[in-house]
């Protein structure tokens, strides 16, 4: 028997290709459609219009068929409020609850539309209905590790409305519409000037910026011209892993990073012991923070977070050594402390680490600018193929990047 359901698509869905996406989901999955209306913009401004019937031979494919037009910005004919069904124990969230996209999202709640807050991607959405300071009800995610028993939490999708990014109405550079591509032939150093123009835009408009980054930017050399953007204020929030805190502060201590001075390419004598003894130098002195005041510490990157007060996590690792007793080492305790700052972030580079790209990527809104820097493809590809298409994708060696950053960055402020 087949079963048929009637959705609408409005904005600008043809030149950012929602109606393709769409059209081509109900094909490959087996179903077919028939579009009943279809109101064109006429101008590059003016929003178009569409509403088709999508038919499947079974429930269950037009199930799948409607989830997957629901991620594209459909919503059903005349759709009915949020189902809420209340969470029965902390941590335990109700059958077919709704999964959050990294996508605006807004649910239908008492007959209006709700913005849902902090989105981001495989979380529970949670409606409170007075949870507003003015007594209004409240719509946002929670990872599931942080539902408690009694939440509101929405299921299926009816009351539920996603917004994926539409195309400009003006020309955004490389951080123009849906840019994210892997390519190791874009024209670097003119990319890499954009990406400066909009890091100093966001500094001018009192955004956030957030920088990852790897052991590889330290090892590269390229940890001093990183050391300048955060001296000069261009860095608000620093996540990395316990690797890039050691080698970054054992440079400072021993001039080499993992027993290598990075000028030289020398190892000196003991040299594979100072990432150890730099660990311990610091455990010490009780923390970053100290052995800077103490003058243990007198240069480099984790120098210019402590002494421009730019909000830092360490996550820890199986693999760390130490820790340094900075690292969080419990991972839900790090993941959320990540969390936050992603949260507050307008532009985020990422910079030579697989790991700690997907995690903050996993975090992000769609809205939030990214750029992902490597000289490894498959970084910038799982991060795509997690769900960041947002992201620039830049195949390029991290020691060259840096640095051409730093001067594109900080000739504006000669």
């Amino acid at each position: 028997m087949t079963r048929s359901r009637t959705v609408e698509l409005e904005g600008h869905i043809i030149d950012s290709g929602t109606m393709q996406r769409c059209f081509g989901a109900v094909m490959d999955l087996g179903g077919s459609f028939d579009v009943e209306q279809f109101d064109v913009g006429k101008h590059e401004t003016e929003e178009s219009y569409c509403r088709l019937t999508v038919s499947a031979d079974d429930a269950e494919t037009l199930r799948a068929i409607l989830h997957e037009l629901h991620q594209n910005g459909a919503v059903l004919e005349d759709p009915s409020a949020v189902d809420l069904v209340a969470a029965p124990a902390d941590k335990v969230v109700p059958p077919d609850f709704y999964s959050t996209t990294n996508h605006p999202t807004e649910v239908l709640y008492d007959g209006e539309w709700i913005d849902v807050e902090r989105i981001e991607m495989d979380c529970a959405l949670v409606v409170d209905p007075d949870g507003s300071e003015d007594g209004s009800a409240r719509a946002y995610t929670k990872t599931l590790n942080a539902v408690e028993e009694g939440d509101l939490v929405a299921t299926d999708e009816s009351g539920i409305r996603v917004n994926p990014p539409e195309r400009p109405r003006s020309g955004g550079g490389a951080f123009g519409f849906m840019q994210g591509g892997v390519s190791a032939e874009r024209p670097s150093e003119s990319t890499i000037r954009e990406v400066a123009a909009e890091l100093r835009a966001v500094k001018e408009d009192g955004g956030n910026v957030m920088v990852v980054a790897g052991p590889a930017v330290i090892h590269s050399g390229a940890g001093d011209a990183l050391a300048d953007l955060v001296a000069a204020g261009y860095v608000d929030a620093l996540s990395a892993g316990n690797g890039f805190a050691t080698h970054d502060l054992e440079r400072s201590i021993y001039g080499t990073s993992l027993g290598m001075n990075v000028e030289t390419l020398e190892h000196p004598r003991k040299g594979h012991k100072h990432h150890i003894w730099t660990i311990s130098e610091i455990i010490r002195a009780g923390g970053i923070e100290a052995a800077v005041e103490d003058g243990i510490v007198s240069e480099g990157v984790m120098y210019e977070c402590v002494r421009n007060d730019v909000d830092t996590v360490l996550a820890g690792s199986i693999r760390d050594d130490g820790p340094l007793p900075d690292t969080i080492t419990d991972a839900v305790e790090a993941q959320d402390a990540i969390r936050g700052q992603a949260h507050e972030a307008d532009l985020v580079i990422m910079l030579a680490t697989l790991l700690h790209s997907v995690a903050v990527g996993n975090c992000l809104p769609s809205t939030t600018k990214t750029v992902c820097v490597d000289i490894n493809p498959a970084t910038v590809t799982q991060l795509l193929d997690r769900g960041s298409a947002q992201a620039i994708g830049m195949v390029t060696d991290i020691g060259t990047f840096v640095p051409t950053l730093a001067e594109f960055v900080l000739e504006g402020d000669e």
